[in-house]
């Protein structure tokens, strides 16, 4: 698997706009009230990056050489596909966050909207996610293997 890379994250995240600005605008048009984040929303995004960092430190315990025990490489691939999913489902929602707060602030001139704080923090949720979601992509990364020591791991002897 590839490493996340920073114009998937951009793209996404653009995406994320895009969408979070066309849902707002077709809210209001159709006569409902605007979308403010919940505390929930942003809650629970800030206890998905701290779950994420607390299922991956097993995980970086092993590639580090630090762990007592071998871990389950099947537990190991799931970490590193949840962290990526996090990553970018976190850039998404950067983008999203991003478009409300925007879209607030553009409707009323000022920062003084009941949707500004929640839409902050809906945004800076959604970044840490995707922070803790590449560091740990990163933490699950094995180093590579010295050739001299383990000659049958290279592709050229096969």
């Amino acid at each position: 698997m590839r490493r996340t890379g920073p114009l998937a994250l951009l793209g996404i995240a653009v995406v994320g706009a895009v969408i979070g600005w066309l849902l707002q605008v077709a809210l209001v048009a159709g006569g409902a009230p605007s979308f403010i984040p919940p505390v929930t929303l942003y809650s629970v995004l800030f206890l998905l990056a701290a779950g994420l960092l607390l299922l991956g430190r097993p995980v970086r315990r092993v590639v580090k050489g630090k762990a007592d025990r071998p871990i389950d490489p099947f537990y190991a691939m799931r970490i590193l596909v949840l962290a990526k999913a996090s990553g970018l489902a976190g850039a998404l929602l950067v983008g999203g966050a991003a478009a409300l707060l925007l879209y607030a602030v553009s409707r009323t001139g000022t920062a003084a909207t009941p949707a500004f704080w929640p839409d902050v923090l809906t945004g800076i949720g959604a970044l840490v996610l995707c922070a803790a979601g590449l560091v740990v992509e990163w933490w699950c990364r094995i180093p590579p293997q010295d050739r001299a020591e383990n000659p049958e791991s290279t592709l050229e002897q096969r």
